[in-house]
């Protein structure tokens, strides 16, 4: 077991956190109860002698405290259990264990073991050499269940303190017949060996882990009688029949199904039954989600996409009226009305929050940064609007120049027999009318090409 850092619970070091630190108040173990009764100053005589020990994987049991040692909740105790003795940590005492008994059905008689005394720097090192050969015992215990092709799935082994027994619990579905893996454990290990069935949702409050919530699993923390769960609680909370999303870690339906499930009972006591649809004038209604603690039901007109919400008052007068053979006009009115009416009003909760989870988050635009370096830091706003205007001076300048060049090329398309009268010097127009002549560079590589020698040096 890992015990907190405030305290000696996790260290050989005898003795818990007195009370003051996180053992007694926190999750420093698996499945804590707070002791709201200790600071209550109880008389001495009347306090009860059995303490609640608490072990591996969150197991709990109960023991009588004859001797009378001064405990304190953390404190590791060596305890009698049957073919040996086994170290456990004090979880809970006082009158809350007397509680818990009864809650549990435990009697108070003398099948209850007593407590040795508070386990020694020794026997903790003992125990943690018994604890160091846990894990290869499970991974050699595998191969041999793989051997004989037994259908089990073995999830933990936990060893006594005095190194003497272990006890292997597994989960199957069938009945296994493992008299044959018995002998091979104990001939390999020299061990008495115990075989202990659980549940899969025992299981997985014994390796522990996240939920989906966010917190620690609930068999892991609190959860000791585990109930049944069905998927008519799923029903009853309007929950989509998933079973990737009603399952939980252990592959069952999550226990939390049934934390809400007496709410809901409750509040649909008041919800109106609709069997079949709703008969209007507008059509018949069938009935497509209802909000359970709002009182809101939606309908919708012959399969049409627009609902219509009303709320659980109205369906009843419909039903009703249904029932006596009177059709009223609509969802809304009993009689046809003058005006239109606003159709956009019947979806407008679904569109709220259609559009609270549609909206994407949008980027923030960056501004760009200015190109040119500011020269002049400190007049930079004096500067500024100066240099506007000699770059837009500059601009007009350039588109200027470019509507000429244009005007220019224009004339000679439109009067070529002008340009020629004009220009004499330049010859008949030909392939190219008007077209700027274009000065070709020489190609140097052209001369190379058919004289490959030329341009080379002759001594060689």
């Amino acid at each position: 077991m890992s015990g907190c850092t405030n305290c000696s619970t996790g260290t050989t070091a005898v003795g818990g956190c007195q009370n003051n630190g996180s053992c007694g108040t926190s999750d420093c173990n698996k499945m804590n109860a707070f002791d709201w009764l200790s600071h209550m100053g109880i008389p001495e005589i009347d306090k009860f002698d059995i303490v609640e020990i608490k072990f591996k994987g969150g197991r709990k049991d109960y023991f009588r405290n004859s001797g009378l040692l001064p405990l304190t909740t953390g404190d590791p105790v060596v305890v009698d259990v049957p073919n040996g003795h086994h170290i456990g940590y004090v979880s809970l005492q006082g009158e809350l264990v007397r509680l818990q008994m009864q809650k549990r059905k435990i009697k108070n008689d003398d099948n209850i073991l007593s407590i040795y005394r508070i386990a020694t720097p020794k026997d903790l090192e003992k125990w943690q050499e018994a604890k160091n050969r846990e894990i290869p015992t499970i991974y050699r215990s595998k191969q041999i269940i793989e051997e004989l092709k037994l259908g089990m799935k073995l999830s933990d082994v936990e060893y006594q303190a005095d190194n003497s027994k272990a006890t292997f619990y597994y989960s199957a579905d069938d009945r296994v017949d493992f008299r044959e893996l018995i002998k091979l454990l104990a001939s390999e290990f020299k061990i008495r060996v115990e075989m202990r069935q659980i549940s899969l949702r025992q299981e997985a409050g014994r390796l522990g882990g996240i939920g989906v919530c966010g917190r620690e699993l609930c068999c892991s923390t609190w959860i000791h009688d585990f109930k049944s769960v069905t998927t008519s609680a799923a029903r009853y909370q309007n929950l989509s029949l998933n079973p990737s999303k009603l399952s939980g870690q252990c592959g069952r339906l999550k226990c939390c199904l049934n934390f809400e499930l007496d709410s809901y009972l409750s509040a649909l006591e008041d919800i109106p039954n609709v069997e079949k649809p709703l008969l209007t004038e507008a059509g018949p209604a069938k009935l497509q989600k209802t909000d359970i603690f709002r009182r809101l039901m939606w309908f919708s007109y012959n399969d049409d996409n627009n609902w219509h919400s009303i709320d659980c008052d109205r369906v009843k007068m419909i039903i009703e009226q249904n029932e006596k053979g009177i059709t009223p006009f609509n969802l809304k009115q009993d009689k046809a009305f003058e005006g239109e009416f606003d159709q956009s009003k019947n979806n407008q909760d679904l569109e709220l929050l259609d559009k609270k989870f549609a909206q994407s988050k949008r980027k923030k635009k960056r501004k760009p940064k200015s190109r040119k370096p500011n020269m002049n830091a400190g007049d930079s706003g004096a500067a500024r609007p100066e240099q506007q205007q000699q770059e837009k001076r500059g601009r007009n300048q350039r588109n200027n120049k470019n509507q000429k060049r244009g005007n220019k090329n224009q004339n000679q398309k439109d009067n070529p027999s002008q340009f020629q009268a004009d220009n004499p010097q330049k010859g008949p127009i030909g392939k190219n009318e008007g077209a700027p002549n274009k000065r070709r560079r020489p190609n140097r590589n052209r001369n190379q090409k058919n004289h490959p020698n030329k341009g080379q040096s002759d001594d060689k």
